[in-house]
C-alpha cells in the first residue's frame, strides 16, 4: 500500500513539474503577442500547436513503421482470421491509433495549461472535451461534404476554412463549456 502511495506521489510530482515547465516555456514567448492575444488564448494556441505536431509525428510513425503502409486487419490480431469489416487502410489505422493518445494529451494540456482555472471536476471536463471533439469530427466531415461536393470548392482550401471554423468552435466551447469557470461543481 505504501509503495503505491509513493508511486502515485512521484507521478503527481512529475505531472506538476511538466505543467510548470510547459507553462513557463509558453509564457516566455507570450510578450510579443500581448497586445493581440489574451494569455489564455495564447496558451490555447501553443498547446494546440504542440498537440498538432505530436499528431503529425504519431501519424507518420503509425503509418510507416507500425502499419508499414499495409492494410491492418484487427480480426487477424484478435481472432487469427481475416475479417473484412475489421480491416483498416493504413491511413485510417494510423488516424485511429494516434487518436486516443493525442486526445488525452490535448485534454491534459487544456485542463492544466490553457484553462487551468476551471472549477469543474475532471470527469465532467473529459466528457465535455470528448463531446467537443466529436463535434469537431462532425464539422470536418459534413463541412468537407458541403464545401467540396456541394459547393465545388477546392478540397485543400475547404479543409483550411473548416480548420478555422473548428479551432474557433473548439476554443469557445472548451472555454465556456468543457472548462468553464464559475461556481464549484457539487461533490
Amino acid at each position: 500500500m505504501h509503495s503505491n502511495h509513493s508511486r502515485l506521489s512521484a507521478l503527481k510530482n512529475i505531472e506538476s513539474w511538466i505543467e510548470r515547465t510547459l507553462t513557463k516555456v509558453i509564457d516566455f514567448f507570450y510578450p510579443p503577442f500581448r497586445k493581440v492575444l489574451s494569455l489564455e488564448l495564447f496558451r490555447y494556441a501553443a498547446c494546440g500547436g504542440m498537440n498538432l505536431v505530436l499528431e503529425w509525428v504519431l501519424y507518420y510513425v503509425f503509418y510507416y513503421y507500425v502499419f508499414q503502409e499495409q492494410i491492418f486487419n484487427l480480426g487477424q490480431l484478435l481472432f487469427n482470421r481475416n475479417i473484412a469489416y475489421l480491416a483498416f487502410t493504413p491511413h485510417i489505422a494510423a488516424f485511429v491509433f494516434k487518436f486516443p493518445i493525442t486526445f488525452l494529451t490535448g485534454f491534459w494540456m487544456a485542463r492544466h495549461i490553457s484553462f487551468s482555472g476551471s472549477t469543474l471536476k475532471g470527469r465532467t471536463q473529459i466528457v465535455r472535451y470528448f463531446l467537443v471533439t466529436v463535434g469537431n469530427i462532425l464539422i470536418n466531415y459534413f463541412g468537407l461534404k458541403l464545401f467540396v461536393e456541394v459547393l465545388g470548392i477546392w478540397a485543400p482550401l475547404s479543409y483550411v476554412i473548416i480548420s478555422v471554423i473548428c479551432v474557433t468552435f473548439s476554443y469557445l466551447t472548451n472555454k465556456f463549456y468543457s472548462f468553464r469557470k464559475g461556481k464549484k461543481e457539487a461533490e
